[in-house]
């Protein structure tokens, strides 16, 4: 039963619609729960396999919170049965001792909280997991009812799937691939007005673009349409959604070609980037490879890029070159952009070719930006866990945190000989939170609310007595009642309706007494107290500060990429680095951290009295901050590509020079995002547009010095972001 807290702890407003959510999903958990427990308890007299059966159906439909439709939970239940008998096994056979179970308890907690790395559906399906394995860790030590307890949890699991799957079924929003092809479909119509007179977007255009961007990112996807996983697809599906918007964004900002015409050899590589968009639309769907378009692609990308880098060719009709040795550099500078933006469409093409089809695509893809295409499963998954294997990880302090507080919870229950110490472990699941802040709050709530239950258990009990019948009778009611308003009115109002529901189970299994409230709330109390200790011991300001360093650390690893491509560039070969060097590979790996950290922060409301302390912490565009480091990748991958030729001294300086300028400005941003305790202090602008846009090109200047400029002014564009927040819609398709 979840809270239904708004952002920065301001009660979410309620309506019909979201009763009728929760309502639609309380009738299934009371059928597929009722069911399993009334068919072994009065049914089969099998007390123990209806208790398994029933704690089964509301550990997975209940407390886990597995996105997307019924159908899709179902399917991600089904292939985690082998995980749920396993969890019921060790935990029998570990309850023979308490440090046994406790010892269980903090490797099976910290490995269920962190495959959260692996997408938003394990991540959901870690707390009811996690209650697979609390209940059969506490005495009585029975392996001989291993048999009763794995059927029935089958049971109750197969109820939850068919449940899931057939009643009141729900409509599957659409597909991460489905709003990629549209997206991709709005890139094609963009760069074909770019090809044709006038040259230039309209306002309309370029907001549709901003809207087509913007439903790409991950926080307008529904949390099942996430490509997050570690394998192939899921790596590919998001890389497509993350160029298709670097390209829609490309395509919004290029400039008008001087003197109102283009030159063909631009025009024909538009062309192809709108026949290669249009390829890769429909291959997301059900259509062929775009292996095709991608070769034209390419071809016309050579042509622009050699003709831009030397003398005029013959019968050339672009105004002002006509017997000119070079182009002028406002055709060289559109030139740069241009070959940008067919970098973006051919990169696009590849992510989704390697998404649909895997290691099986046809498009070749280039090993540095995609090295997972021809890497096994296993090997992905270990890349993703090493990568969060560490404390800067907003995913390895959830699992320390959770993994600590529930051995604390299992020890303190073992020791203790609390009564009901499932209890306890139950409520310290359930409340502990991500920030210190948010965990105080919801306690608080939960407290009242639990003893509020306490009080209508203890009437009830009073009233009824031994009466099972009519415990049997009011079961289905309550719960149908308590997981529909429940998770809308909030962890009051669910402790509380909780708190009698499992009075009511547990008052059909044995002689019910009133003491079986006084029980409850105080494992609920002791549940709820070791919760706020490893709240506070353990990253109690959850991602809210690590974000900043995360987004600081990517900015300073982005500084020397940049300065290290700059220098490359002008010196040439001698000094090239390697694409995808150990350079590029801390880079991304800042930032895998800080994407990780911004969506943890983003789930996470403002924290109560902590505005004075965070000023900024919400004004910030830090997608703005994820997209500088992706650029900076990209870019300077691209630009170390053989052959590099090298720029003359006047060239090459000019190029250090404006890598050196944008690099400390990146710095500079870091160091305002998180300071440190000697960081000098003084009144700065944290940005100059003046240093990229107004700079005087070098007479001669090749189109690698173009191309160039043409990175780090993107590389502005974040930075402009960042340091004034999020601007306007239709200022750019990657607007927060």
């Amino acid at each position: 039963m979840g809270d239904a807290a708004g952002v920065g702890g301001v009660p979410a407003r309620r309506t019909p619609a979201d009763y009728a959510v929760s309502g639609r999903r309380a009738v299934r958990v009371t059928l597929e729960a009722v069911a399993g427990f009334y068919l072994f308890r009065y049914g089969l007299d099998r007390p123990v396999a209806a208790t398994y059966a029933l704690f089964a159906s509301v550990a997975l439909g209940g407390l886990a919170k597995i996105p997307g439709s019924g159908r899709q939970r179902a399917a991600t239940v089904l292939r985690l049965l082998p995980v749920c008998w396993l969890l019921v096994v060790v935990g029998t056979f570990l309850s023979v001792r308490t440090w046994c179970a406790v010892v269980g308890m903090l490797a099976v907690g910290f490995a269920l909280a962190f495959a959260a790395v692996g997408g938003p559906r394990p991540a959901g399906a870690a707390p009811g997991l996690q209650l697979l394995y609390i209940l059969p860790s506490f005495p009585p030590y029975a392996p001989g009812t291993l048999t009763e307890r794995l059927i029935g949890t089958s049971t109750g699991l197969a109820l939850f799937i068919v449940a899931e799957a057939l009643i009141l079924p729900e409509p599957n929003p659409p597909s991460y691939r489905e709003r990629a092809a549209h997206a991709v479909r709005t890139a094609a119509h963009c760069a074909a007005l770019l090809a044709a007179p006038p040259y230039a977007l309209t306002g309309p255009d370029i907001r549709a673009a901003w809207e087509a961007g913007r439903s790409l990112r991950f926080l307008t996807v529904p949390e099942a349409e996430r490509p997050a996983g570690p394998g192939v697809r899921d790596r590919a599906l998001s890389h497509t959604g993350l160029a298709t918007r670097a390209l829609l964004t490309r395509l919004a900002q290029l400039p008008v070609p001087p003197g109102g015409q283009q030159g063909p050899e631009a025009t024909a590589v538009l062309q192809a980037v709108v026949r290669l968009a249009t390829a890769t639309a429909d291959c997301l769907g059900t259509g062929p490879s775009p292996s095709a378009p991608y070769e034209d692609l390419v071809r016309a990308r050579a042509h622009l890029s050699a003709v831009s880098g030397g003398p005029v060719p013959a019968g050339d009709a672009r105004p002002g070159t006509a017997g000119a040795p070079d182009f002028p550099p406002a055709v060289l500078r559109r030139d740069a952009a241009v070959l940008e933006i067919a970098d973006a469409a051919l990169t696009m093409a590849t992510a989704a070719d390697v998404a649909v089809r895997g290691r099986h695509a046809a498009v070749q893809a280039a090993q540095g930006r995609f090295w997972y295409a021809e890497t096994w499963a296993p090997l992905l998954w270990w890349h993703r866990l090493r990568g969060h294997a560490g404390r800067r990880s907003v995913f390895f302090q959830n699992a320390v945190r959770i993994a600590l507080a529930l051995t604390a919870a299992r020890l303190v229950a073992g020791v203790g000989t609390l009564p009901h110490g499932f209890w306890a472990m139950l409520a310290t699941l359930t409340l502990t939170r991500t920030t210190m802040d948010e965990t105080w709050h919801t306690i608080r709530l939960a407290l009242a609310g639990t003893l509020a239950g306490a009080l209508v258990t203890a009437g009830v009990l009073s009233l009824a007595g031994s009466n099972t019948a009519v415990y049997a009778v009011v079961l289905p009611v309550w719960m149908l009642f308590g997981f529909t308003v429940g998770p809308v009115k909030g962890v009051g109002w669910a402790q509380g309706l909780f708190t009698v529901l499992v009075a009511l189970v547990f008052a059909q299994l044995s002689p019910p007494t009133w003491r079986l409230a006084e029980a409850r709330v105080l494992d609920v109390l002791v549940g709820s107290a070791i919760g706020v200790v490893f709240g506070l011991l353990a990253w109690p300001r959850g991602a809210h500060d690590e974000l900043r360093h995360a987004a600081a650390e990517l900015l300073r690893r982005a500084a020397e990429i940049v300065v290290a491509t700059g220098a490359s560039v002008a010196a040439g070969d001698a000094v090239a680095a390697p694409s995808g060097g150990s350079g590029h590979r801390s880079l991304h790996s800042a930032v895998v951290l800080a994407e990780s950290a911004y969506a943890q922060f983003q789930s996470e409301p403002t924290p109560f009295g902590g505005a004075a302390r965070r000023p900024a912490a919400r004004s910030v565009d830090w997608q703005a901050t994820l997209m500088a480091g992706h650029h900076t990748l990209w870019g300077s991958q691209r630009l170390l590509e053989p052959p590099l030729t090298g720029l003359d001294p006047v060239v090459a300086d000019s190029v250090s020079g404006l890598g050196d300028r944008v690099a400390g400005r990146m710095l500079l941003i870091s160091a305002a995002l998180d300071p440190g305790a000697d960081t000098p202090t003084g009144r700065f602008a944290l940005f100059d547009p003046r240093l990229v846009g107004s700079v005087t090109e070098p007479p001669g200047a090749p189109c690698a010095y173009y191309a160039t400029v043409s990175w780090l002014d993107s590389l502005m564009t974040d930075l402009t972001r960042i340091a004034r927040g999020s601007p306007e819609p239709g200022q750019g398709p990657d607007a927060s």
